[in-house]
């Protein structure tokens, strides 16, 4: 059979149309024209690498031979890091410009790195919470590969809540040891990305025991390999932990210690010390400095997320502009059915909210940096603030962006569930960062108790931080009248935010009031709060995405200024009509406003429409990096499909054997 090899016409079609410079858009998103060259650059060190391709696809492999593959490209495109992306970009390419790696690692992998947490968690835990010895001595064996590093934290019994973890390490000072021990078996450390089979250290975090005394949790550099021959060391019982609905290369392992000893000076001690005597010596606020890296993680997962939310809308409207289905007029041509608004209401949102997400993202990390100098300055007063946003802005942004996905799958119909397609993977990859470091309905309570107390202080007339600023003048109890603009759409926003706080306090308050202690008035209250900390959230990535549009367009050209300000608006509008109850119950929003919003959010999708092909190609993703049969730039949806569908295993021979040793039989009665 002959393929054809030349470039899908309506899709050529689609990029002669657009009126903007897709280019600039590109800049905006990457930071800069410096920073877009620079990941350009990394990107085709990274590309030019042929060893990384699959000729089996990866998807028909067994579990043993995926993660040997794995292993095998993770070792290829570690080379590649080590010696020239860290020597181009030095370690901002673990913090601020850490979507460089995440970019790089696509072309390389269709699923996860079983050396993922090794630069994601066990370098950054050591740069954030050892001392300048301890890191003098790790970083550069860690940042060489000399040794392989993970990041167990969860428990068997135990996830989010993290002061409930049963791993324990008692200081023994007669040898200047940490004794290691998991008691029962839901102490078992529990999903570590390469714990499995590829690590031979771990960051294991474990209640500190000290004199008799608890102080709590603690990180330590923990060895649970022999260097040398990679077996397990006496006392370290660990494994891998089996299928699950995906990261099935990441090598995920359970991890168990049995009375298992490490030298005092493997407590991770930038925070805390224990000396040689056993006495546990503490800097001023521990507690709160040891959020250091869970919140960098955070950060990190929110960009993340709108970099998989914007490869699976790159997917979804290259497809949607070379599929054509139906017949709107006798005898016409089938019309692309991203001429369909239906189809354009599904896929326009998305490509809007990868850019909220990333512009929040931005600017969170921003907010991190500043929040981070002040607290090693030995100010503390902004970090509440900090946890909060990074605790909603990580579950807002990890929900929407599953939801989002898996609506991109959906709007393109059955080749939408084919694995070659990458949408499955990319689905199953972002809704496992709604659970994994803190689930969903948990960061919004935590986020909950800063808003409520924030509104408390309102209320009292003292004063409150940048993001709840809005409350100051809710508590008035006065109602926002509606108005369509950008900025009217935003204030509605805080103002439904503030009627939601509102009336959870009010509803804590009367629970009170009939007897109930707070923590069960807290309790009972829970599907208000955690209502109450996504719409304030919900809020605050409107603010910020409209700010940061308005700020990183300023200077640019007439057309991408326009389309920019259409798909904030197009996202603005998008969440006013979703929430059009709460606007009616908590503004002075009318049913004419609501019909008003309505008709702009579709006049917004008939003028985004010529340009959307335009907007995911500002992504910019290589094929090698999106790896869908979909999505690819040409648009040869079709040939890619049966390209993909004649590498398949069982199409290596005309007559599978099961057919004489089972159907045949059947078939002739004689089984």
């Amino acid at each position: 059979m002959e393929l054809s090899m030349s470039a899908n016409e309506d899709l050529a079609k689609e990029r002669a149309r657009c009126d903007f410079n897709v280019s600039e858009i590109t800049n905006i998103l990457d930071g800069g024209i410096e920073r877009t060259k620079q990941r350009k650059k990394i990107e085709s060190i990274a590309l030019s690498n042929g060893k990384c391709r699959d000729v089996t696809p990866e998807e028909t492999l067994g579990p043993k031979e995926r993660y040997e593959n794995a292993i095998r490209k993770s070792c290829l495109y570690t080379k590649i890091v080590k010696d020239q992306v860290l020597t181009l970009t030095g370690l901002e390419v673990l913090g601020s410009n850490s979507s460089v790696l995440r970019r790089t690692a696509d072309a390389f992998f269709k699923d996860i790195s079983p050396f993922l947490l090794h630069l994601g968690m066990f370098v950054p835990t050591i740069m954030g919470q050892g001392t300048p010895e301890q890191q003098s001595y790790w970083l550069p064996r860690a940042l060489d590969f000399q040794i392989i590093g993970t990041y167990a934290q969860t428990e068997l019994g135990h996830g989010t809540f993290i002061r409930g973890l049963e791993t324990t390490a008692t200081y023994d000072p007669d040898t200047e040891e940490f004794v290691i021990h998991n008691p029962r078996l839901t102490s078992y450390k529990w999903w570590a990305g390469g714990l499995g089979k590829t690590s031979n250290y771990c960051i294991v975090v474990a209640q500190l025991y000290t004199q008799g005394k608890c102080y709590g949790i603690h990180p330590f550099i923990v060895q649970i390999r022999d260097e040398d021959t990679h077996v397990p060391l006496p006392g370290v019982r660990v494994g891998e932990i089996g299928p699950r609905m995906g990261f099935n290369t990441a090598d995920n392992g359970f991890l168990g210690f049995d009375h298992y000893r490490i030298p005092r000076n493997h407590m991770l001690m930038k925070n805390s010390q224990v000396l040689k005597d056993g006495t546990y010596v503490k800097v001023a606020s521990h507690s709160k400095l040891t959020y250091g890296t869970m919140v960098f993680v955070r950060v990190m997962l929110v960009n993340e997320v709108a970099f998989n939310l914007a490869k699976a809308a790159t997917i979804a409207v290259r497809y949607s502009a070379v599929r054509r289905q139906s017949e709107k007029i006798s005898g016409e041509p089938e019309p692309q059915i991203l001429d369909y608004v239906t189809q354009q209401h599904k896929l326009f949102v998305c490509i809007a909210t990868a850019h909220a997400l990333q512009l929040s993202s931005n600017w969170l990390w921003k907010t991190f940096s500043a929040v981070l100098a002040d607290m090693r300055g030995g100010n503390t007063e902004n970090l509440p603030e900090l946890h909060a946003l990074s605790s909603c802005l990580k579950a807002l942004s990890t929900s929407d962006s599953a939801a989002l996905i898996e609506q991109c799958r959906l709007a393109c119909g059955g080749h939408g569930y084919m694995l070659s397609s990458n949408l499955p993977l990319l689905y199953s990859f972002v809704t496992a960062t709604r659970t994994y470091e803190g689930d969903y309905t948990v960061l919004l309570l935590q986020t909950a108790r800063f808003l409520i107390k924030a509104w408390e202080q309102a209320e009292s007339g003292k004063p409150v931080t940048p993001t709840v600023s809005y409350m100051e003048e809710a508590v008035v109890g006065n109602k926002y009248k509606w108005n369509g603009s950008a900025e009217g759409i935003i204030k509605a926003a805080y103002y439904v935010a503030a009627g939601k706080i509102s009336s959870s306090v009010a509803s804590i308050r009367k629970r009170m009031k009939n007897g109930k202690a707070f923590e069960d008035a807290w309790e009972l209250t829970g599907v208000q709060l955690v209502a109450a900390a996504e719409t304030h959230c919900r809020a605050v990535i409107c603010d910020v995405y409209r700010k940061e549009t308005v700020r990183l367009t300023a200077n640019s050209s007439p057309n991408v200024k326009t389309v920019m300000d259409q798909l904030n608006m197009l996202y603005l509008s998008h969440w006013a009509l979703e929430r059009t109850g709460d606007l009616l119950r908590y503004t002075s929003t009318t049913e004419d406003d609501i019909i008003s919003c309505q008709q702009r959010y579709e006049e917004l999708l008939a003028a985004i429409r010529p340009n959307a092909v335009g907007l995911v190609d500002a992504f910019d993703f290589p094929d090698e990096i999106l790896q869908s049969t979909l999505g690819a730039y040409d648009g040869r949806v079709y040939e890619r499909l049966m390209e993909e569908a004649l590498k398949s295993p069982l199409n290596a021979e005309p007559v599978n054997r099961s057919f004489h040793q089972y159907l045949k039989p059947l078939m002739q009665g004689k089984l």
